[in-house]
């Protein structure tokens, strides 16, 4: 079976909630201000996964991405912009702004799990989509980017023991101020 690997930019404090500041939350923006270098390019490691998975974007997360990668050509980028890529919105009836994109059509896990037994998927953010999915424990795979913030308040990737239980840490690696921390679901 192929990995549904939830990728997320992360405080110390578990708190997910607008890293770019584009949400324009209290607190937003504070994976971005320890520089450009910090959040730029293949930070969590997939590598040759964007070329034969899927990504599964939120709503809010897709927009956000359509306005800012596909005027990018660096190889990362090109990655990004050539992957597939499914849109999960009850609003959006168009989503040709990014390249390879769809709609997701149908119930979120019953369509996941049909994308799932074709090629890995990858979702980056999206908040809402993630819980969901973590509800129903589909999640393989957890790359965390963890920045030495703390904020006290947002929304945090684990708001409720759903998902979180039967972890095994892959991998810790320092990428600039953060920590890349990489975790695989054990099945327990």
């Amino acid at each position: 079976m192929n990995h549904i690997t939830v990728i997320e930019f992360v405080t110390l404090d578990g708190v997910i909630d607008d890293p770019d500041g584009s949400d324009g939350t209290p607190g937003g923006g504070w994976a971005f201000r320890y520089g450009r270098e910090a959040v730029a390019g293949d930070k969590f490691r997939l590598g040759s996964r964007l070329d034969t998975g899927a990504l599964l974007l939120g709503r809010t997360t897709w927009e956000l991405f359509a306005r800012i990668w596909p005027g990018r050509s660096d190889e990362f980028s090109a990655r990004m912009n050539s992957a597939p890529k499914w849109v999960v919105s009850r609003t959006l009836t168009d989503v040709s702004g990014w390249n390879n994109s769809r709609l997701l059509q149908g119930e979120l896990t019953a369509e996941v799990q049909r994308l799932q037994r074709e090629r890995d998927v990858i979702v980056i953010g999206s908040t809402s989509v993630v819980h969901a999915l973590m509800d129903n424990d589909l999640v393989s795979e957890y790359r965390l980017l963890v920045f030495p913030a703390v904020l006290g308040t947002g929304r945090r990737l684990f708001a409720s023991p759903a998902g979180a239980g039967g972890l095994r840490l892959v991998s810790a690696t320092q990428s600039g101020p953060a920590a890349l921390l990489c975790y695989e679901k054990t099945g327990e």
